[in-house]
């Protein structure tokens, strides 16, 4: 039976290790994972803010009792899960009695003589989810045998409607490759209003990492825009989604480095290029794209010769951009230090930072870099307060721009090692320091004691 101590232990790791692998990339976030203790593992799956793709890694690979305390947290917020309204809930929806005769016609028989062929389903899912997943739901609700090779075959020759890929990612039971199928079509396709629903359905489902969504869709500039999705009333990231798509998209981004001659060649080739942005990428770092005088969309007739307005600003953000002069003068000097020494109460310290912010004198790349101890600078609670839901911080540029800041930070010094990245981890909790002061201890091997 575990002591007191032991148990705050457990609880203080777990909380640190939800920090880290909001930043860790996926084989690094199942290593760490597969390190944990059983009490440790219980307490990260039950009471922390979880991003989505740790949630997806241990639905896929965890235990039951992983399930079980995941579909209990209140902190995983937004995804469908064991004991949560998700396909459960779906699957006491019946057909409305109205729309059967319209099946009936469209099918030529009645639906209740047999269960529908692939083809058939198909058929009515084109013409039923061209707005949203609502009707294609009610479609799927009839019985229906479905041949998963078949229906990714059928969305590569036409694409679904996004309302009917939506459905399926929500209720059918699907494969990886056919979830990773829908979420592919032409370069040619316009991008509608509701393109994006069937990415973040695939993540918030927990068919997909945000690492593994990159990997999969296509054309690429759906991709982009997914790092910086356009704001209007919709379904949309929460802010942590948000943070774990840029982390992922900026992660792809990495060959090109600083060079503005590819940044420049990417923005040029994105609209027409059919493929995933890994494959753009990596013909960009080769220069196997045609040059300045080819074609702009050499693989996609019909596709957009020009990027738009929304894909030049989502460039834009994820593009490495140069250190921009300091200003503020003695008053952000001040700002900076009083990151190192904690007011008096918690309010008052939040209130300062938050003050700060507004008067453009920090930012939360700056709070990244200065505040200590590392794991209240990793948390944005501790120097924004507390939200009762993930994505209602108020202050969504500053959360951003921290974990930009704190991803940087992390592969710059831990790059894939695995090792380095749970010596962080355990050394985190007990940690006085800075970030950047912990990855350069661990980095250089030297010991880490909690008063550094």
């Amino acid at each position: 039976m575990s002591t007191a101590v032991e148990d705050r232990n457990s609880r203080r790791l777990a909380w640190c290790v939800a920090h880290v692998l909001r930043h860790a990339p996926d084989r690094i976030a199942f290593d760490l994972l597969g390190r944990l203790d059983r009490p440790t593992r219980k307490y990260l799956c039950r009471d922390e803010w979880l991003p989505a793709s740790a949630v997806t890694l241990l639905l896929r690979h965890g235990s039951e009792a992983d399930r079980r305390f995941i579909a209990r947290n209140p902190r995983v917020v937004g995804r469908p899960l064991p004991g949560l309204p998700g396909p459960e809930r779906y699957a006491r929806r019946r057909t409305p009695p109205e729309l059967l005769p319209v099946l009936r016609a469209e099918l030529g028989r009645d639906p209740a003589d047999g269960a529908l062929t692939t083809g058939e389903l198909v058929g009515l899912l084109r013409l039923h989810g061209t707005r949203r997943p609502r009707t294609a739901l009610d479609v799927l609700r009839l019985p229906y045998e479905l041949d998963p090779q078949e229906l990714s075959a059928e969305h590569a020759r036409q694409p679904l409607p996004t309302g009917s890929a939506e459905a399926l990612l929500l209720v059918a039971d699907l494969p990886a490759e056919t979830a990773r199928a829908l979420l592919a079509v032409p370069a040619a396709d316009e991008d509608g209003r509701s393109w994006h629903r069937p990415a973040v359905r695939a993540v918030r489902m927990g068919r997909l990492t945000h690492e593994e969504l990159v990997a999969c869709v296509a054309p690429a500039r759906r991709t982009l825009l997914l790092g910086r999705l356009p704001a209007y009333p919709a379904l949309r990231w929460t802010l942590p989604e948000q943070a774990g798509m840029q982390t992922a998209v900026t992660r792809a981004l990495a060959p090109l480095k600083d060079d503005p001659r590819l940044w420049s060649e990417l923005l040029r080739h994105a609209p027409g290029f059919p493929g995933p942005l890994p494959d753009l990428v990596a013909a960009v770092a080769a220069g196997s794209l045609p040059g300045p005088a080819g074609p702009v969309a050499p693989l996609a007739a019909g596709a957009p010769a020009e990027p738009g307005e929304d894909l030049v600003r989502a460039v834009r953000h994820l593009a490495p951009t140069a250190a921009e002069p300091e200003t503020g003068g003695v008053e952000r000097e001040l700002a900076l230090a009083s990151l190192a020494v904690p007011m008096e109460t918690v309010q008052e310290d939040i209130r300062w930072v938050r003050d700060c912010l507004d008067r453009g004198l920090l930012t939360g790349a700056d709070v990244v870099r200065h505040k200590l101890p590392a794991c209240w600078a990793l948390d944005e609670d501790h120097w924004l307060g507390d939200v009762d839901h993930p994505d209602r911080h108020d202050r969504p540029g500053a959360v951003l721009a921290a974990r930009a800041e704190a991803d940087r930070l992390f592969t710059l010094a831990l790059g894939e090692d695995p090792e380095a990245w749970w010596r962080v981890a355990r050394t985190l909790p007990d940690f006085a320091g800075t970030l950047p002061h912990l990855l350069l201890r661990v980095t250089d091997g030297d010991s880490v004691s909690d008063r550094s």
